[in-house]
């Protein structure tokens, strides 16, 4: 439960700056809330990045996954268990330690996925989108702290983003059972990057003034999934430029 700020405890709060104009709860606690999230995220990435390079880097197992029915029952496997698992951590994500058992089974489900996404694409690509993504993530993160602490709010993206998102997945589908051309595919990336960029700013403000303090498993969720999913669309855009210049 959010803590607001009374007579009795306003000189100790008053010595942590608001994170906001109209914040009314105590900033110790909501920065404190912060620090945890973001520690989670730090070690949800730093999980990651070694499943997904030992996939990326050994390339017997992306074969498997991808050229053989075994493999292919083993890796849609995987992505049901991802979504099982997404699913229960939305209904224990407040019971401890559970709630973090399935966090780190998540977390090893996509890792396995984006390591698979990215096997087949050359070291530059990878590279390119790691270090792209780690800068966007920062600028956008930093932005949407120094906005909120000047009085904006991001709320209103909301529905738009979600129905972006919708519009992607459907958009998706489709180019599966009509594919289209190389530019309306990179175009299509672009617009993910853009969409994934917005989800940012968006959870990022969530973190800042609505989420409840116990629910820092799904705000580092959140945050996770939009890093993941921005990695993947940079990668997705640049492997198409890539291989448009090598044409």
């Amino acid at each position: 439960m959010k803590t607001p700020l009374n007579q009795n405890n306003d000189l100790e709060a008053g010595a942590i700056p608001l994170l906001y104009p109209s914040m009314t709860e105590n900033p110790e606690l909501r920065w404190g809330f912060i620090r945890k999230v973001y520690a989670i995220l730090t070690a949800q990435l730093l999980l990651t990045i070694p499943v997904a390079a030992t996939v990326y880097l050994v390339p017997p197992i992306a074969v498997f996954l991808v050229e053989t029915w075994l493999g292919w029952a083993l890796k849609h496997m995987i992505i049901i268990t991802s979504l099982v698992v997404l699913f229960a951590m939305f209904v224990y994500s407040k019971q401890h330690p559970l709630n973090y058992m399935l966090l780190g089974a998540f977390t090893i489900c996509e890792a396995l996925m984006v390591g698979l996404s990215c096997a087949f694409t050359s070291g530059k690509v990878i590279l390119e989108a790691a270090i792209l993504t780690a800068v966007i993530f920062l600028c956008l993160t930093l932005y949407t702290f120094w906005a909120a602490r000047r009085g904006h709010d991001f709320n209103f993206l909301g529905p738009f983003l979600f129905s972006s998102l919708v519009a992607l997945v459907v958009f998706g589908v489709i180019q599966i059972v009509l594919p289209l051309g190389k530019m309306t595919h990179m175009i299509y990336g672009i617009v993910g990057i853009l969409v994934f960029c917005g989800y940012i700013v968006h959870d990022t403000d969530e973190l800042i003034k609505r989420y409840e303090y116990d629910e820092y498993i799904l705000a580092a969720i959140d945050l996770y999934l939009d890093i993941l999913n921005l990695f993947l669309k940079l990668v997705e855009v640049m492997k198409d430029a890539e291989s448009s210049d090598n044409a």
